[in-house]
């Protein structure tokens, strides 16, 4: 029978235990379990996750997977209504001051903010969630919806939107304040976003034509620059992430599309997975490891969750076959 050595051309480690931080493709056996070993990837996927308690399309998100937050959005009328994810499942948080669709979220489920958004007009108003409650804070100095959003509550940012015309603005926040940045390369609405105030994303969305677009441009706390187009141009779509590792899913093309792509900060590669109900203007928040993406339009306004796990390192045993 051949060995290994004959067929691969090369040894096998023989290790007491295994390694601490084995590289992709590595191979070694185990004398203390005696099984052979090699370091693969596990496969990405998208899972349902736990129920909105309202279908609502058009509202925001933020925080983790197992700790989100979902606000905002129309059920048929402006809702003021927040949920909190653990993971699992939903349950109401407390409600916004201000009823609103088409508003952008950033932060985490204990300090998030609300930014912009529709409330018969077309808004600027902020509000921030300290885990339990809402409370009003500056305005953007430029009022729109449909805003593209990173950052945190105490460091974010708002870039986009509609003003009644689609637009390239961009703003900073300071925890109590909006102050003007240099705006976007394209004007667009529909976007999403990622990252830090320091270092953010914007991708897709549609810009004045209208044409949907699958541009990304990289903030780095003073300009945007242009970065790796979208595979899918898409509007009203998710995002999460970082700048050099981010996530982009859903939206519309059109049609609707449950599409997911992961960027590193240089291009995006189409993942294999795709969201199992293809929908728009959901609440979505998390990272390239682990989003999620609750509500929004199938055409119809939903309750679904779906939860992103992305592919990563894992030790599997080796078999005959």
């Amino acid at each position: 029978m051949a060995d290994y050595i004959n067929i691969r051309g090369q040894n096998i480690e023989v290790v007491a235990s295994d390694p601490a931080n084995p590289t992709q493709g590595q191979i070694w056996y185990n004398s203390t379990s005696n099984t052979l070993k090699g370091q693969g990837f596990s496969t990405a996927s998208w899972a349902t996750g736990g129920a909105l308690p309202t279908a609502t399309s058009s509202l925001a998100g933020a925080g983790l997977q197992t700790a989100g937050l979902a606000f905002g959005g129309e059920t048929g009328s402006y809702t003021t209504a927040t949920y909190e994810y653990n993971g699992t499942s939903w349950s109401p948080g407390g409600s916004m001051a201000t009823g609103r669709f088409g508003l952008a979220g950033a932060g985490t489920q204990t300090a998030a903010l609300a930014i912009a958004g529709y409330t018969g007009s077309i808004s600027g108003v902020t509000e921030e969630y300290n885990g339990t409650s809402w409370s009003p804070s500056g305005s953007l100095g430029t009022t729109r919806y449909v805003v593209g959003a990173a950052g945190t509550q105490t460091a974010g940012l708002a870039f986009g939107g509609n003003t009644g015309t689609r637009v390239a603005v961009t703003e900073e926040y300071n925890g109590a304040t909006w102050s003007p940045s240099n705006p976007l390369n394209t004007a667009r609405s529909t976007l999403a976003g990622a990252g830090i105030q320091t270092a953010a994303l914007a991708f897709g969305g549609v810009s004045p034509g209208p044409s949907i677009t699958g541009a990304t441009e990289e903030y780095d706390g003073t300009s945007w620059t242009a970065g790796g187009t979208l595979n899918t141009a898409r509007e009203s779509l998710g995002g999460g992430g970082d700048q050099t590792a981010a996530l982009a899913f859903g939206g519309t093309a059109p049609p609707l599309t449950g599409a997911t792509e992961e960027y590193d900060g240089i291009s995006w590669t189409s993942s294999p997975a795709s969201m199992a109900t293809a929908r728009e203007k959901f609440a979505n928040a998390g990272t390239q490891a682990a989003a999620f993406a609750a509500g929004g339009a199938t055409p119809t306004r939903t309750t679904a969750t779906e939860e992103w796990t992305g592919a990563a390192p894992t030790t599997v045993t080796i078999t005959a076959s």
